[in-house]
């Protein structure tokens, strides 16, 4: 049986991690996000799709593939979570559990932060766990598909 598929979708910036305000973000990279979503969906019985870009039409664009092809979404939209009322609305149309994710606590940092379209529509919000949180969005998405029915 193949295991359900996962987006977990980076918005951005976030290939600059370990190296952008690491008092912010912390000193891992991309990469050791990426690898700790993969141990944790394997752990979790999920198989993952791990991308990251820059612009906000491709990543509306990866929203909408996931319609009937993924199980649900990860989604770290980073700038965009403040600014997208196309992907907040790509996110809607896919109808798919979505789960954010931000590094920081976004919430503790400048007002305009404070605003998310993309929360409006999410299933869920973590925020401020550090890549953790990834991890966690894994461990909550798993639970929200077995609840689905899904194995």
């Amino acid at each position: 049986m193949t295991p359900p598929l996962i987006a977990v979708l980076n918005g951005p910036n976030l290939n600059l991690l370990g190296t952008r305000q690491p008092e912010i973000y912390g000193a891992e990279t991309l990469d050791d996000v990426e690898a700790l979503c993969a141990e944790s969906a394997e752990g979790l019985g999920l198989a993952i799709d791990f991308r990251q870009t820059n612009g906000e039409g491709e990543l509306v664009t990866w929203v909408q593939e996931c319609r009937g092809r993924a199980s649900g979404i990860i989604i770290n939209p980073a700038g965009y979570s403040h600014t997208s009322i196309a992907l907040m609305d790509a996110l809607k149309a896919v109808d798919l559990p979505v789960i954010e994710v931000h590094i920081s606590n976004i919430h503790r940092r400048e007002e305009f932060r404070h605003l998310s379209y993309v929360s409006k529509v999410a299933t869920g919000v973590i925020a401020g766990l550090g890549i953790t949180g990834y991890a966690l969005a894994l461990q909550a998405m798993a639970e929200l598909l077995a609840e689905e029915g899904e194995p």
